[in-house]
């Protein structure tokens, strides 16, 4: 019998803290419907009995108190919400529990904002972690030890895993329940819940709104002009001289700043210019790849499906309102 441990956050969404306890409890019902034993024993576990989600519109009742957990077989640290850095000072005192956990033995996973927990505690230093991408640049500044996996659905380092944005918590915990169960009982798990169960990247629904959260004010002008003028033919001493330095420092600068090189920071506003377009006019493929300032067709299909996982046709296709 697996024991899953699912920790109920002092703040956090009811649709973060469920999914596990429901996955987990109707694979059983798959086992015994097959001729087969039951396998997971899931509990909410917590540091208070009673425990309020999505500002009070939800009363979680926890099934034990850290203090009664002596083992488990895996922690799941659901999605925080509110201010993420309060957050996660109203949930440390539940650190301790989770690194002696898995110090005897148990994987702990984080769902979605649930990294920034799991951050905390000083498991992922050094590794690679996955969360929603809207707070990639947030996560980046309170965790600079560790590595944030562009666009990854799942990360997995050595019994300590981490989940993309949203839906993507499923995706993780479906993978985590094949590792317990088989493939196919995970298959049957993702068609119960309606999952796509191989979707390896978040990519395409991130949203680039450009890395402006720093204080350098050559750079932030050199930005606007790159959001401004992304359909010309842009160089580096060009975008230097706005910014009034020399190339060398415009360089260095703008990667420290943006955490991007020029090149990269260019192509994403290209991209989420052609993904715009895409999802709002008629505009065939051609035209869009005219409109954001590429000529070469293979080298435009490479840079989109690079940044959104998809082809431009599969994109269009996928999120054009005409379709």
């Amino acid at each position: 019998m697996k024991h899953i441990s699912v920790y109920v956050p002092q703040c956090s969404y009811i649709e973060a803290v469920s999914p596990a306890y429901r996955l987990f409890n109707t694979a059983n019902d798959f086992l015994r419907a097959s001729g087969k034993e039951p396998k997971f024993h899931v509990e909410f576990v917590g540091l208070n009995h009673d425990i309020k989600a999505q500002d009070g519109e939800y009363t979680i009742r926890i099934n034990k108190l850290l203090s009664e957990v002596d083992k488990t077989d895996l922690v799941v640290i659901p999605a925080l919400c509110g201010n993420l850095r309060e957050s996660v000072e109203l949930d440390r005192p539940a650190i301790p529990w989770m690194l002696e956990m898995r110090e005897k033995g148990s994987e702990i996973a984080s769902l979605c904002l649930g990294a920034f927990l799991l951050g905390a505690t000083g498991l992922l230093d050094g590794k690679k972690c996955s969360t929603h991408w809207a707070y990639y640049e947030e996560f980046k500044e309170i965790y600079p030890q560790i590595e944030v996996v562009d666009g990854t659905i799942i990360t997995d380092e050595g019994k300590v895993y981490s989940s993309g944005g949203a839906n993507s918590i499923w995706n993780l915990l479906i993978y985590i329940l094949e590792k317990y169960t088989s493939r196919d009982i995970a298959i049957l798990a993702a068609k119960y819940f309606a999952i796509d169960i191989d979707r390896d990247n978040q990519r395409a629904f991130t949203i680039f709104k450009g890395q402006k959260n720093h204080n350098d004010d050559g750079i932030l002008a050199a930005q606007d002009y790159i959001e401004q003028n992304y359909t010309e033919k842009l160089t580096i001493v060009e975008l230097a001289d706005i910014a009034s330095v020399s190339r060398r420092s415009f360089e260095r600068r703008f990667k420290n700043a943006t955490n991007n090189t020029i090149n990269e920071y260019v192509r994403r506003v290209r991209v989420e210019a052609a993904k715009r377009s895409f999802e709002v006019s008629r505009k065939n493929v051609t035209e869009v790849m005219y409109d954001v300032g590429y000529t070469d067709t293979k080298a435009f299909r490479d840079v989109f499906k690079k940044v959104t996982g998809l082809t431009p046709i599969e994109y269009r296709n996928k999120y054009s309102k005409d379709n």
